[in-house]
C-alpha cells in the first residue's frame, strides 16, 4: 500500500497558497447542512471547533473533562513560536522552517513544516485580537525570548502561563459559538470507538462519564484533537487523564499510527522523589534563558551534596561543570531538548548527579540575579519559581533548582496527509494527536504553535476539500455500523468488569511505565527492546486475566475509565517497542545506543531510514504491517546535527 501525502507541487514557499486555491470549496449556505465532530478541546480542538462553527458547519465538541478549559494545553508554560522577527535578530519564515527540520533531526516533511512556519505569524495576531495578554516590552511591543534549538528570540509568552492564556482565548471563541448554537458541547464524555461506513469516518461511540451511558454520534467528518500518549510511561508531565484511547481505537479501525517510538524527554522537570508519585511537574524550558545548568566536577562533591553534607552554593566556580556551555558553545544551555536530556543522563551516569537518588542536575539563577536583579527575574519567572518552591520547599532565588529529564511530548501519532486527513477518509488528526510537523524531536514552544495552526488556519481550509465531495444526507445512528460499534464497546466494558482479579489498574499502569522507561525511554538497544516486548506481551495477558475493576458500568467509575485507557496503553507500548526495534539508527528523541557518534550524539542512517514509519493494524495480537512514506529533502541539506 502506498501512502498518498498529497503534498502540492511547486516551490516550497508557494505550496500552501497554491493548495488553498486548488482545493474544493463548500459555499456558505451548504456548510450549514454538514455536521463535524471534534474530539478534544485543547488548543487544536477548541480552535478547530470555533473556526468551523464560525464558517457555518454544525459542530459537536467532546471532552472528558468537566470543562473545555481543563484540557491539558492549559499546562504549557514557556511560550509559542512565531517567525515575526520582532527582535530584528535575523529570524524569518525560512529560518523557523530550517530550525524545526534540523531540530527534528531531519525526520519531518518539508512541506508541512514550512506551512507551519508560514502561518505562525498569523497565530500571534489572532491571539492578540482575542485579548491574550502576551508579555510586552517597555515601549508596548510584544516581547520575545529564546528557546532551545534556535539562535534567535522568536518565542512569545505570557509569563509562565502561556498555555493557559492561549486556551482561554480559544475557549472564548468556542464559547461564542456554543452561545450561537453552532457548537453543541459534550463535557465529561469520552470517545471509545470510531464508526466507519463504506470505509469513511461517519461518527463516534462515547461513554457519558457521569451516567455510564453509551451513545452514538454521527457526522460527515471527525476530527481527533486528543493530544499525545506520553502517559504510556505512567510518570510524565502530562495530566493524569491524558490518554491514547481515541487515537488508538481509530488506529484499530484503519488509521495508521506513525513513528510511535519518537517520544520527547524534557530536560527540565522536577526529579522523581518516590514511588508514591502519579505524575511529574515540568519546569519551563524558558528557564534555560537565564538559568545555567551544571553539576560538580568532582564525584566526591556530588556525593556530599546528595548526602546533605554540602550545599551547592559552597562549591567554587572552578569546581562547577557547566557541561552544556562547555560542549555546545554556540547554543550553550539552549540546545534542543533531546541533546540537553541525554547530557544530563550522561553526567548522572558518571556519578555526578545531585539529588538523593543521584538523578538530578542544577539549574542555577545566581549569575542572572547578580546581573539583572531579583526583581527582573521575578517578573519573568515568578510564578514558576513559586511553583517550584511549593513542590520542593527550596527557594530557587537562593539555591539552584534541581532538574532531571522526564517524558513530556510525543512526536509520533496518527499518520496524516498534507490536509491533516488520516488514512481513513473523513477522519482528521490535529495537534499532538498527529505525527506531522516535528520529526524525531520537537523544538520548545512549537506545540502550541502547531495546535493553533492546525485548528485556526489549516483544517478550516482542507476539510472543505473532502466535505465538498459528500452528499448532505445525514447518517442515522440506528445504522447497523453504529449498533455494532456500540455492542463492541459494551462487550469490552463488561469483560473488564467481569475479570475481578487481584491487581489494580494502577499496578498494571506502573508496571508498564517502568518497562517502557527502562527499555524504551531515554536510550534503547536491541537486546533491551526484545526483553521489553516479551514483558509487555506477558503484562497484557495478565491484565486481561487478573485486573480488578470495581463498581459498575452505569455510573461514575474512575477505575473503569482508567482500565479502558491502560488496556490501550499496553497495546500501544508493544507497537512503540516494535517501531524502536525496527529503526536501526539514532535520531532526535529515539536514541539507539548501538548507533551514536564518537562524541555520544545521535547517528542517523539517511540511506535506510529517511522515511515515516506508518503502522497498519491487521488484527488482534498480530504483528502490525509497516508502510513507509519516503521523506524527500529538496530545500535543506541532510547533515549531522551540530549545536557546537
Amino acid at each position: 500500500m502506498k501512502l498518498e501525502s498529497k503534498i502540492p507541487d511547486g516551490p516550497l514557499a508557494e505550496k500552501w497558497e497554491r493548495h488553498k486555491f486548488n482545493i474544493k470549496l463548500v459555499n456558505p449556505a451548504n456548510k450549514r447542512k454538514y455536521d463535524v465532530i471534534v474530539v478534544g478541546t485543547g488548543l487544536a480542538g477548541a480552535s478547530a471547533a470555533a473556526s468551523l462553527a464560525e464558517l457555518g458547519y454544525n459542530v459537536k465538541s467532546f471532552c472528558f473533562q468537566d470543562s473545555p478549559r481543563r484540557a491539558h494545553s492549559i499546562a504549557a508554560q514557556g511560550g509559542i513560536n512565531a517567525a515575526k522577527n520582532y527582535q530584528n535578530d535575523g529570524d524569518s519564515v525560512f529560518r523557523l522552517f530550517y530550525d524545526t527540520v534540523k531540530g527534528g533531526d531531519y525526520r519531518s516533511r518539508e512541506a508541512n513544516v514550512h506551512r507551519l512556519a508560514q502561518v505562525s505569524v498569523n497565530i500571534i495576531d489572532q491571539c492578540v485580537a482575542q485579548g491574550v495578554p502576551f508579555a510586552r516590552e517597555y515601549g508596548g511591543l510584544l516581547d520575545n525570548r529564546s528557546f532551545g534549538g534556535a539562535q534567535v528570540s522568536r518565542t512569545f509568552y505570557a509569563r509562565g502561563q502561556t498555555g493557559q492564556q492561549l486556551l482561554l482565548g480559544a475557549y472564548s471563541a468556542l464559547s461564542r459559538q456554543v452561545a450561537n448554537g453552532k457548537v453543541k458541547l459534550y463535557p465529561r464524555t469520552e470517545m471509545l470507538d470510531l464508526v466507519t461506513i463504506d470505509g469513511k469516518a461517519r461518527g463516534i461511540i462515547t461513554r457519558n462519564l457521569v451516567t455510564g451511558q453509551i451513545e452514538s454520534h454521527s457526522a460527515h467528518a471527525v476530527l481527533l484533537c486528543t493530544g499525545g500518549y506520553g502517559n504510556v510511561f505512567f510518570l510524565s508531565t502530562n495530566a493524569m487523564g491524558s490518554n491514547v484511547t481515541a487515537a488508538w481505537r481509530a488506529h484499530k479501525k484503519g488509521a495508521h499510527f506513525a513513528n510511535p517510538c519518537y517520544v520527547q524527554i524534557h530536560p527540565t522537570c522536577i526529579p522523581v522523589s518516590g514511588d508514591y508519585q502519579s505524575k511529574l511537574t515540568l519546569m519551563s524550558e524558558s528557564l534555560r534563558n537565564d538559568g545555567r545548568v551544571w553539576v560538580p566536577k568532582k564525584i566526591e562533591d556530588a556525593e556530599k551534596i546528595r548526602k546533605g553534607e554540602m550545599k551547592p552554593e559552597s562549591i567554587k566556580e572552578e569546581d562547577r561543570d557547566y557541561y552544556l556551555e562547555r560542549k555546545y558553545p554556540s547554543f550553550g544551555n539552549l540546545v534542543p531538548r533531546d541533546v540537553a536530556s541525554r547530557n544530563a543522563k550522561y553526567v548522572c551516569d558518571e556519578g555526578r548527579g545531585v539529588a538523593p537518588t543521584g538523578l538530578a542536575v542544577f539549574l542555577d539563577f545566581r549569575d542572572a540575579i547578580k546581573r539583572d536583579g531579583e526583581d527582573l527575574i521575578r517578573a519573568k519567572y515568578g510564578n514558576l519559581f513559586q511553583m517550584y518552591e511549593k513542590i520542593t520547599d527550596d527557594n530557587p532565588y537562593e539555591t539552584p533548582m534541581k532538574i532531571y529529564p522526564a517524558i513530556h511530548y510525543t512526536m509520533g501519532g496518527l499518520w496524516v496527509d498534507y490536509n491533516l486527513m488520516t488514512s481513513v477518509p473523513g477522519l482528521y488528526a490535529l495537534g499532538e494527536a498527529n505525527f506531522s510537523d516535528h520529526g524525531a524531536n520537537r523544538l520548545g514552544a512549537s506545540a502550541l504553535m502547531q495546535g493553533l495552526a492546525d485548528g485556526y488556519f489549516v483544517v478550516p481550509y482542507t476539510i472543505g476539500d473532502y466535505i465538498a465531495t459528500l452528499p448532505t444526507d445525514k447518517v442515522p445512528t440506528d445504522h447497523p455500523a453504529f449498533k455494532e460499534a456500540e455492542a463492541n464497546v459494551k462487550a469490552n466494558i463488561d469483560k473488564l468488569l467481569s475479570i475481578n482479579g487481584d491487581k489494580t489498574v494502577d499496578d498494571f499502569h506502573k508496571e508498564l511505565g517502568k518497562i517502557m522507561w527502562d527499555y524504551c525511554g531515554m536510550s534503547r538497544n536491541a537486546e533491551g527492546l526484545k526483553i521489553a516486548k516479551e514483558k509487555v506481551q506477558k503484562l497484557r495477558k495478565e491484565f486481561w486475566s487478573n485486573v480488578k475493576v470495581l463498581g459498575g458500568s452505569e455510573e461514575l467509575n474512575i477505575t473503569l475509565e482508567k482500565a479502558c485507557r491502560v488496556s490501550d496503553f499496553i497495546e500501544l507500548g508493544e507497537l512503540m517497542i516494535d517501531d524502536a526495534l525496527m529503526r536501526e539508527e539514532s535520531c532526535g528523541g529515539h536514541f539507539r545506543e548501538e548507533y551514536q557518534t564518537d562524541e555520544g550524539e545521535a547517528k542517523r542512517d539517511d540511506d535506510n531510514f529517511s522515511f515515516v514509519a506508518a503502522w497498519k493494524y491487521v488484527g488482534e495480537e498480530a504483528q502490525e504491517e509497516l508502510i513507509k512514506e519516503d521523506l524527500i529533502f529538496e530545500n535543506v541539506k541532510l547533515t549531522q546535527r551540530s549545536y557546537k
